[in-house]
């Protein structure tokens, strides 16, 4: 962040009457300077090229041409680069991951009220990251599906082959294993993912890619 008092902010939206909006909104703030509101992200690149310091950015990802993801991407690999905060109407889990990887410190959401993005971008500024909380949701239900509880090699070829519906005879032939071992391993495979039966452990074999879906 500058030396100056306000943080200066650049905005990049290519709809004209949001762009203008937030304009607007920003230069009512006192401890905000808005230093540009570009439609695009090759524009937004220029104006930074050319010496306009900015602290935070405001990064709209949907637009045509250069889009928000790429542009976070190419600003972030900046030494000294602003901090990009993604302003968009959306709040999908992927596109928010995708953001944040990219380099992106935090994200809102546009129809949030005046108070939440003047408060995002001072966050942003003093080197936190902002994030709205429906966004953040999305965030944690992200990492909740994710995370996947640790299996051995056998119980995972175990569970692959009762995914593919097999019975526990067959699946101790095609392991070579008796069927005692089969049944053993099931249940350690129940306790750790969870469920309760054989049905639900398919399930959640397919849910968690351990094997492909039926369909």
């Amino acid at each position: 962040m500058s030396s100056a008092a306000q943080i200066r902010v650049l905005i990049v939206e290519d709809h004209p009457v949001a762009r203008t909006g937030l304009a607007q909104l920003i230069e009512a703030a006192e401890d905000i300077e808005l230093i540009g509101a570009v439609p695009g992200g090759e524009e937004a690149l220029e104006l930074l090229g050319s010496g306009a310091g900015a602290d935070v950015i405001l990064m709209d990802l949907s637009m045509p041409g250069m889009g928000g993801i790429e542009t976070t991407r190419r600003i972030a690999a900046a030494e000294d680069a602003p901090r990009v905060v993604v302003l968009t109407a959306f709040a999908e889990r992927e596109q928010i991951l995708d953001a944040l990887d990219a380099g992106a410190v935090g994200y809102l959401l546009k129809d949030a009220e005046a108070a939440e993005i003047f408060d995002g971008i001072r966050i942003a500024a003093a080197g936190e990251s902002p994030i709205a909380p429906r966004a953040a949701r999305e965030l944690v239900r992200e990492r909740q599906e994710r995370t996947v509880p640790e299996l051995t090699d056998r119980e995972r070829e175990v569970l692959e082959l009762v995914a593919e519906g097999l019975a526990n005879k067959v699946i101790a032939m095609r392991l070579g294993i008796s069927e005692k071992t089969v049944k053993a391993h099931l249940t350690s495979i129940f306790g750790t993912i969870g469920v309760s039966d054989r049905t639900q452990a398919a399930l959640w074999a397919q849910r968690h890619k351990i094997v492909a879906d039926s369909d």
